[in-house]
């Protein structure tokens, strides 16, 4: 079992930045992939971006070049720096991490096993 809480949302103007992080409850955090994803009012649950237990990384094509995904197992955390962001980047935030064996980068809510509560992200134009 693990706990997450996310936290760093809020409001922004286009073009700004923000840091969210996703604090882990559990010795064994170094042993899930993590990823976030969002939702926007109306619309399906959207892939971010994830982290592998080993470091590896995948984005979504709507964030490359802009977000940035990390993790420091040390302090059970994981980052998303969102830069350059845009009115079309407001959502609720969430941080989800899973264990089970996967054959694919998992970009799909299902391949997760725990949710945090979420954290509201808003880009004013």
């Amino acid at each position: 079992q693990v706990q997450l809480v996310e936290s760093g949302g809020g409001l922004v103007q286009a073009g700004g930045s923000l840091r969210l992080s996703c604090v882990a409850s559990g010795r064994t955090f170094s042993t899930y992939f993590v990823a976030w994803f969002r939702q926007a009012p109306g619309k399906e649950r959207e892939f971010v971006a994830t982290i592998s237990r080993s470091g590896g990384i995948d984005y979504s094509d709507s964030v490359k070049g802009r977000f940035t995904i990390s993790r420091d197992n040390a302090k059970n955390t994981v980052y998303l720096q969102m830069n350059s962001l845009k009115p079309e980047d407001t959502a609720v935030y969430y941080c989800a991490a899973g264990s089970r064996t996967q054959l694919v980068v998992p970009t799909t809510p299902r391949q997760y096993d725990y949710w945090g509560q979420g954290t509201q992200v808003t880009v004013s134009s």
